[in-house]
């Protein structure tokens, strides 16, 4: 006599074969954007994404933390889990913590750095550089003019830029009108302009690998 399975070991089986693969990606949300463009234009439907709020940059000793809350919440749940972060002003606690999740998270400093590749970002040695990405042109007001007080005492942009010279804009997509936003930005500031079209350079790769 041949046995059937159960309703319920059918359903258990068919969630193992629909989990086999799943990876999540935690990320900032200055690069969910990025992310949802790349998933699409590769059919990376295995991987699913959850951003955590990208004002988080204000306080990054608090990224850890957060990355910490998720992967506990969501591992048995997928594969993998993958940090869409660099180091990103944890002073190294993030690659800590991600080493004692037992998670990868992307290599470099920051997303300036790994746009760009970072070897190449660290051969420019750029101490007066002040970056944007598509992110920031479009947030400029949110995370650099109003968050620096710029917007209520205009008097504290040379004495906050003071020391920078250039305004270095990472392109990830080519745009008219965020270039054109960029500018402002620059002129806002009281900087030089400098465009540089970076693709989504290391991100890719970082998620590619992963595929």
């Amino acid at each position: 006599m041949i046995s059937l399975p159960s309703d319920r070991t059918l359903t258990e089986a068919g969630f193992a074969e629909a989990r086999q693969g799943r990876i999540l990606l935690i990320a900032c949300g200055a690069l969910a954007r990025e992310i949802v463009a790349l998933k699409a234009a590769n059919g990376w439907d295995h991987m699913t994404l959850q951003c955590l709020p990208a004002n988080l940059h204000l306080r990054p000793e608090r990224i850890p933390v957060a990355i910490e809350e998720v992967v506990e919440a969501s591992r048995d749940d997928y594969d993998e889990i993958f940090v869409v972060y660099a180091d990103c002003g944890t002073g190294g606690l993030l690659a800590a913590k991600c080493a004692e999740l037992g998670v990868e998270m992307v290599a470099g400093p920051h997303c300036y750095s790994f746009y760009e590749g970072n070897d190449a970002f660290a051969a420019r040695d750029e101490t007066t550089a002040f970056y944007l990405t598509d992110f920031l042109v479009k947030q400029f007001d949110a995370f650099v003019w109003r968050p620096m007080g710029l917007d209520r005492h205009p008097e504290l942009r040379d004495m906050i830029f003071g020391n920078y010279t250039t305004l270095v804009y990472q392109a990830q997509i080519r745009d008219p009108a965020l270039e054109a936003k960029a500018r402002d930005c620059a002129d806002r500031l009281g900087l030089e302009y400098e465009y540089r079209f970076t693709g989504y350079g290391g991100l890719a790769s970082a998620l590619e690998a992963r595929a």
